[in-house]
């Protein structure tokens, strides 16, 4: 073979194992907890994945896995990510119990009424607190939802008397805790479970957001709704991380790294909150529409309700304490966060 022949098909070579490299294409596989119509596939899951694609040029793009079609349980999303089972997910930390308490600072009662002062702070919490908590993963964004209310099905909650006898259910181990305090027995179970515990009357009724109400038709199964006088911060909020395998991440090119890069961190979790914000009216008027009774709390009442939970917090701070960590400076952090970002 002659010279130039010889370079032309080193060239050919080079390039047949080169492109394949630059043209990458990339499946990420989503797995969540949501039925695909809910709120958080349409309005923050979709649109991140259509995203990804179109600054990839298709090169990069979602398999979504709806309502936890991808099999296990919501608890085990977290450990699902961090072994390379799944991609990426969205979901409550707090569904594990007692695995993250450094982040458990925003699920503790009457912190904040803002989704997107709770994802602000939320992230540079995490950020100088605790990445650590989550090994193997690569945290995109993180917030809270919007606020957190108690909805019954045959017994309208107006004080705290109200909630002796009543089994509720609760997302993560602080708000198990505020309802014990509040008088009820608290029933811990992710919101895929409560539409069956409640038709089986295996729970009275549930602390939830309005925002996800809707999606599992909450509303058509409870007759009332309590919330807290607004100008109080919210009984509870529960947190939420966008989360990404790391070593999935590592494996990537860097230009498909920069896009995700583009699409997460402070921006992107304040992004969320206010989505998470946005929600509250749609979910609201779905029981309004229903003839559901919504009740509001006077100031005073809410009061009582701040004042039963405040055991928690030392609690917490305690088990901060116990860790080697110093739970007081933790949660005055977590308050000055919310206070530096609150609208």
């Amino acid at each position: 073979m002659t010279r130039p022949l010889v370079r032309s098909a080193l060239a050919v070579a080079a390039a047949a194992l080169t492109l394949p490299a630059l043209a990458q294409e990339v499946t990420l596989k989503f797995h969540h907890i949501w039925p695909p119509a809910a709120m958080a596939p349409t309005k923050v899951i979709g649109p991140w994945c259509e995203k990804i694609a179109a600054e990839s040029a298709n090169r990069m793009k979602c398999q979504l896995l709806p309502a936890m079609s991808g099999g296990g349980t919501p608890a085990q999303l977290v450990d699902r990510i961090k072994d390379g089972v799944d991609d990426l997910t969205v979901t409550l930390p707090g569904y594990t119990a007692g695995r993250f308490p450094m982040m458990e600072v925003f699920e503790l009662p009457f912190m904040t009424n803002s989704a997107e002062a709770g994802a602000a702070a939320a992230w540079d919490y995490l950020q100088k607190h605790a990445l650590k908590e989550f090994p193997g993963t690569r945290i995109l964004a993180t917030w809270v939802h919007d606020e957190g209310y108690v909805h019954t099905a045959s017994k309208q909650i107006k004080s705290l008397d109200d909630f002796k006898g009543l089994k509720v259910r609760a997302p993560t181990r602080q708000t198990n805790k505020l309802l014990a305090r509040l008088g009820a027995a608290p029933v811990g179970m992710p919101v895929t479970g409560v539409p069956d515990a409640l038709s089986k009357g295996t729970i009275d009724g549930f602390a939830l957001p309005w925002e996800v109400i809707p999606a599992f038709k909450l509303h058509e199964m409870t007759r009332f709704h309590t919330q807290t006088d607004p100008s109080r911060p919210a009984l509870y909020s529960a947190g939420f991380v966008f989360a990404m395998n790391q070593a999935r991440y590592d494996s990537l090119p860097a230009d498909l790294k920069k896009v995700i890069d583009n699409n997460s961190g402070a921006a992107l979790s304040r992004q969320i909150g206010r989505i998470w914000d946005d929600s509250q009216a749609v979910g609201r008027k779905a029981a309004q529409d229903r003839g559901n009774t919504i009740i509001t709390l006077s100031a005073a009442e809410t009061d009582n309700w701040i004042k039963a939970s405040a055991p928690i917090y030392d609690e917490w701070v305690a088990d901060m304490d116990k860790r080697g960590l110093n739970g007081k400076a933790l949660l005055q952090d977590a308050r000055d966060l919310l206070a530096k970002y609150r609208k």
